[in-house]
This record gives structure tokens, sequence and C-alpha cells, in this order.
């Protein structure tokens, strides 16, 4: 089997512990983490977000390793600059117009393009890389992949709140980021070739400069050799990140274990797969997908009971068990969205939400080494 590599990018919220909102003033708490962890820490558009980013894991373990100190590293150094560091797709009540930009020559190219696009997208996601042999592999799996999306998008909703609203989706973060141009599922390609055309195209008419302004859910990554899986909210916990990870590197694993014996899922277009990518949005696990080969409606928690049966056999040769395990406790627990909404019917306070995001942010991890 292949090896399947694997590389996270996390983006975190830095909190003011008194007020509970957002930073806007400068801080140091990026410029700290880059002399402790070099590039691997970024800004990100606001200045109120922190990006980390892995190194490339060769399995699950090591993911589980390298996110661990990733996180434990972004939290003490913001705690020192007195900050907390949050975990969720988006902030249950920050006004997003004002928001601090991120001063750099990028985002204020962004920003001069994309307007209140921009400007508005306080958002927060997990990006999960998993490592392709050759670009050809890279565009059939991406394909192949759109399918389960939703679904893993559905395990990962942790964004109900928005400028102190209960929004009613599971995921409002994703209905923000839909604001850009070129998000969402992706259409499917027949080649390589066709695929680069479209790219080369946008780039011909100065639509984009490169690659990386595509902001599909699933995309070929325009510099790594991987495919970049952006459809899910930041989760809160550690835990669920690696569940989620393992859950995507075994849907790869199986794809590619079909496509080796010829055989491979059936391919939906973007129109059907975007009713179940709404469907997640809005309901996270408490809804219903369709199974659009039975085409009827089933209920989402059992089409996953379903999914993991469906890569159960490759999961053992990747070494993931343990952390595909978890799943069913994400399934019992609920997702992020729904811990969030059951703290705030509890206590009617948005503050306790936020201070609910930032100790499930710490779950899992040991500071007392």
């Amino acid at each position: 089997m292949a090896k399947f590599t694997l590389g996270i990018e996390e983006e975190y919220q830095i909190i003011n512990p008194e007020t509970r909102d957002l930073i806007t003033q400068e801080h140091n708490v990026i410029t700290e983490g880059m002399k402790v962890l070099g590039d691997r820490v970024k800004p990100e558009l606001h200045r109120a977000i922190v990006e980390i980013t892995s190194n490339v894991c060769e399995n699950i373990q090591e993911v589980r390793e390298d996110l661990t100190y990733l996180r434990k590293t972004i939290i003490e150094l913001a705690e020192r600059e007195n900050y907390r560091i949050a975990a969720a797709g988006t902030h249950p009540f920050a006004q997003w117009h004002e928001q601090a930009i991120t001063d750099h020559p990028r985002y204020a190219k962004v920003v001069e393009e994309l307007q209140d696009t921009a400007r508005s997208n306080l958002v927060y996601g997990l990006h999960v890389h998993v490592g392709m042999k050759d670009r050809h592999i890279a565009v059939y799996m991406m394909n192949s992949i759109r399918y389960f999306l939703p679904h893993i998008f559905a395990l990962s909703t942790n964004s109900p709140f928005w400028e102190s609203r209960n929004t009613g989706y599971r995921s409002f973060r994703t209905k923000v980021f839909e604001r850009f141009p070129r998000t969402g599922i992706p259409d499917h390609f027949t080649s390589l070739a066709e695929f680069d055309d479209y790219v080369n195209l946008l780039v011909k008419t100065n639509c984009i400069d490169n690659a990386k302004k595509i902001w599909w859910d699933v995309r070929v990554h325009p510099f790594f050799p991987t495919i970049e899986i952006r459809i899910c909210d930041i989760p809160m916990r550690i835990d669920e990140t690696v569940a989620i990870t393992a859950l995507i590197q075994a849907i790869v694993a199986k794809i590619d274990w079909l496509k080796k014996k010829n055989l491979n899922f059936r391919s939906y277009s973007r129109m059907l797969l975007n009713e179940n990518k709404w469907r997640a949005a809005r309901y996270g696990l408490s809804g219903k997908l369709i199974d659009f080969g039975k085409e009827e409606e089933i209920n989402t928690k059992f089409l996953i009971y379903e999914l993991i049966n469906f890569v159960d056999d490759v999961i053992d040769d990747l070494g993931s068990r343990e952390e595909i395990k978890y799943i069913y406790e994400m399934l019992d627990r609920g997702t992020g969205a729904s811990r969030q909404i059951e703290v705030y019917e509890q206590t009617k306070d948005f503050q306790k939400v936020v201070d609910y995001i930032i100790a499930e942010t710490k779950h899992g991890i040991d500071f007392s080494k």
C-alpha cells in the first residue's frame, strides 16, 4: 500500500481573556512562535488568527505527536502574552468589521481585490494534506474524494454562532467563506490536462496570479505533491482533528485500493454533492444526507458508520484503527457545534461558550511537562 503521508494546517483564534473577544491590537504570538517553530507558524488575513503547520508525517501517530507539540507551544506562548487560544470555526460574538487586518502586502492585495468579502472572512479551518505520487493521481483522487466531503465535513462542524447570533447552522463558517470566488466542491476533471488548462486560463486572463487562489474544498496543491482537503471547520479537540485526518487518509487509501482493481466510486455532479454539503452545514450530524446510489435520505450518523465500514479493510495497514475508533465517540458526544449550542442553552452567555472552547482546545495536552 502507498504511504499517503499527511500534513496538517490548523487556524486558531487569539482571545483577550478579559473580554473573551478576539484581540485587535498588535501582539507577539506569531513572532515569538516563529522563534521556536520557524515557518511552521504563520499569520493570516486577520490579526486574531494564528496558523500552525505540521511537519510531513509518515503516519497518524506522528500527526498526533506533532499537533500536540504545536498546539501546546502556541497556547503557552499566547498565555505568556496574557492571551488565550481557541479552536472553533467562528467566534461566538466578535464583530468582523471591528477586526484588524494583518499588515502584509499579500493581505492588502486580497482586501483590495475582494473588499468586504475579505474583511468579513473571520473564519478558522482545518486543512489536511495527503501525499500523492504524481499530479495525474492527484486529479483522480480529487475527483473521487468529492463524494465523501460532506460526510467528513459533518464530523467537523464547529461554528454555530456569528456576531452574537445562533445562526441555525452547525457550520456558518462555510457560508461566510462561500462569498469568496472559486470555493466549494470542484467540478469533475477528465484529466490532468483539463485541470491544467483551467488553471492556465485563469492565470492568462488575470483572474488569479497562481493556483493558490483556487480555494476549493479539495484541491490539487499548486506547490506541494498533495491533495488538500479544506472543507473542515477547525475542531476543538486534538483527538477530533486526528480522527478526521485518519478518516481522510483511509478514504484516500481505499480509493487507491479500488483503482488498482480497476474499480472506482461512482462520480456525481457538483450540483448533487452540494445538496449534501448544505445539509452537513445546516444540521451537522443531527440531520440526513442523500445516498445518491439509493436515491433516498439516510441518517448522517448511519452513513458515517457505513463509511467507517467502507474503509475498514485498509486501516490496519495504515495503523490507524485506534484513531478511527474515536469517531464513534464523536458520534456519541456530538460535534463542536452541538456542544457549543448546549453550553449556550445552559448559560445564555457567549463568554461562557468562549471559555468552554478555550478549555476544549487544551483537551488531551499535558501542560505539566
